[in-house]
């Protein structure tokens, strides 16, 4: 039995027979591209964790993203969900389409999502239980206006030093930024420090626990690993292994899909502020 939270906050609960989210390999490197000119950290207005409406569903956006021309922020596929509560296979469950706009906290004009790894695996047919259980990546291009206004260090600890493609082992420490609007504001439980309680989907996602935990509202959240690299991207809340802790998608994977699947070319953006594991202290 799957439960699942929808609309204004949005963050998938799943019961102890479906845990997590996520399934595939290690992406390959694409093109190098110039790295955008990034405004500085203490002033960007749109940086990861800054909150996304999609059709007034709140999320949390988690990494950045380029290419040649473009600045992509990144949400959960799920965050444009159409389905019921209880629809939460990427395969099977309806999404609002390409092109829909997104409202991104700090930008000028909305944003649109020009890629989302569900209609991307019912495009595809893809079969694969694993992939279509956990791959919840969606791209949101912003418009060329607010570029200047981005940069991509994850707020608190800093970073992505780069792609973690290893995934984590049990014990392991995990650091994130949630956004929920559920904690009205109170802007000193959004850090969080935890670790992993090992993996689910053949490595498609990570189970971990967080002091706090990931609520409805921080879905798409950016997970950092033990050294500062970007892990995933928060999508469940969960009852098991341990109630209250949550399954993060394996972001190399659900990026070797989009590169697989698509003509995207888009990069991870790496953080200008050095990655500080000291604050969680």
């Amino acid at each position: 039995m799957t439960v699942t939270v929808k609309r204004t906050q949005k963050l998938i609960f799943v019961l102890p027979v479906v845990l997590g989210w996520l399934a595939i390999g290690v992406p390959t490197a694409p093109d190098a591209q110039a790295v955008p000119a990034w405004a500085p950290a203490a002033s960007a207005a749109i940086h990861p964790g800054v909150q996304t409406f999609t059709n007034g569903g709140q999320c949390t956006a988690n990494f950045v993203f380029f290419d040649a021309g473009n600045v992509y922020i990144g949400q959960a596929a799920h965050c444009s969900g159409t389905g019921g509560n209880t629809e939460t296979n990427g395969c099977t469950s309806g999404s609002l389409p390409i092109g829909t706009p997104v409202d991104v906290t700090g930008a000028s004009k909305p944003g649109v999502m020009v890629y989302n790894s569900w209609l991307t695996m019912q495009q595809e047919h893809e079969t694969d239980p694993d992939t279509c259980q956990y791959n919840d990546l969606a791209l949101v291009r912003l418009d060329q206006a607010d570029i200047g206004k981005v940069n991509p260090s994850v707020p608190f600890w800093g970073g992505p030093i780069g792609l973690d493609a290893a995934g984590t082992m049990t014990g392991d420490s995990v650091y994130s930024y949630g956004n929920s609007e559920l904690r009205l504001g109170l802007e000193q439980l959004s850090p969080k420090h935890g670790v992993s309680l090992g993996h689910d989907g053949s490595g498609w996602s990570h189970n971990v626990y967080t002091f706090t935990p990931g609520i409805p509202g921080d879905s798409g959240s950016a997970f950092l690993d033990s050294s500062g690299n970007a892990l995933g991207v928060l999508s469940t809340v969960q009852i098991a292994p341990l109630a209250g802790s949550n399954g993060v998608g394996d972001l190399s994977r659900e990026l070797n899909y989009l590169r697989a699947q698509t003509s995207f070319t888009v990069q991870l953006a790496l953080g200008t502020e050095p990655f500080d594991a000291s604050r969680a202290a």
